[in-house]
């Protein structure tokens, strides 16, 4: 099949346009048009085989995880998502992957009210590129440069889980418990991005960031962008029963602190809005853990109850 049949088959998810896609896929552009009181949130991320994910996974797992991430920094803004445009480059025409990778398309477009309207694909090293469009009301959109000393520090979820998942999947983790595996498995493979946790935080979180390189190096970018300090307590992080079954502290630490992938929100509250922000959560199926908060000092500190952690790694970064 060449590649605008690819596209036609497998990329080109056949759905009735959403009200707001005037022309969708099959011209040379979409045409597309913003809801009156509305901004246009847009971001786009690349995923590289065996860098941002294991390039002999399940082929939906693939696509899943390509729109998760996408969707998750729209989740961080509080954008309700709607369109998305998608690059994919493979080595050669397979059409048992492809069908697969189209399954997990379809899977996630449906779920999330979202509508692919556009993108391409070419012969070369497997990686997919999705740009991620929504929106945010006028006057609300949810910045990392926007939090104060003394206020807290809350995630939306299990932080490890997925780094864990990634050691169980690359064999340098042993997982006698089969049903903690394929937990931590699944977390790693299928991430689901926190958009309603996003829109009920709108007006409620005064920062806030999605967790994809891990919590310190996720909270430093607020610390910087802010100017302000973060002191984390590594009693109050949020961690699974699986995670709490397979390893010990430490491997708990790294992985929860710096593993990444996770997904979750992390966003700074002010402590009189705590209790609303715990219920705004709960009315979308989501939690709220105080896990910190800002300080007037610079940098980034973990305290394991009153002990001061030796930060060792900070997240991924490329080409550090």
């Amino acid at each position: 099949m060449n590649e605008f049949e690819i596209i036609e088959e497998f990329l080109a998810i056949k759905t009735k346009n959403r009200k707001d896609v005037i022309q969708g896929v099959g011209d040379d552009c979409a045409l597309l048009k913003v809801p009156r009181g509305q901004r246009l949130a847009v971001s786009m991320d690349t995923l590289i085989g065996d860098v941002h994910f294991l390039s002999n996974a399940n082929a939906a797992d693939i696509a899943h995880k390509a729109i998760a991430v996408n969707l998750s920094d729209l989740a961080a803004v509080g954008a309700e998502p709607s369109w998305i445009t998608l690059s994919l480059s493979m080595p050669e025409f397979d059409q048992q992957w492809l069908q697969q990778f189209h399954q997990g398309l379809r899977k996630m477009v449906d779920y999330f009210g979202v509508q692919i309207i556009g993108g391409d694909t070419c012969k070369g090293p497997l990686s997919i590129t999705i740009q991620a469009h929504g929106f945010v009301p006028e006057q609300v959109f949810c910045r990392r440069s926007t939090a104060s000393a003394g206020e807290l520090i809350c995630v939306t979820g299990n932080l490890g889980d997925a780094s864990l998942g990634l050691q169980i999947a690359k064999g340098d983790l042993d997982v006698v418990d089969e049903e903690a595996k394929q937990y931590l498995l699944d977390k790693y493979y299928k991430p689901y991005p926190q958009v309603a946790a996003g829109i009920a935080l709108r007006n409620r979180a005064t920062a806030g960031i999605d967790i994809s390189d891990g919590l310190l190096a996720d909270i430093t970018h607020i610390s910087q962008a802010s100017n302000v300090g973060a002191l984390l307590r590594w009693e109050r992080i949020p961690l699974s029963d699986a995670a709490l079954k397979v390893v010990g502290k430490q491997q708990l630490m790294e992985s929860a602190l710096a593993g990444g992938d996770d997904y979750q929100l992390c966003f700074t509250v002010k402590e009189d809005e705590l209790d609303a922000t715990i219920q705004a959560l709960e009315t979308v199926g989501s939690i709220c853990v105080p896990i910190g908060r800002m300080t007037g000092k610079p940098g980034v500190r973990v305290l394991d109850n009153e002990e001061e952690v030796d930060i060792a790694h900070f997240g991924y970064q490329h080409f550090s």
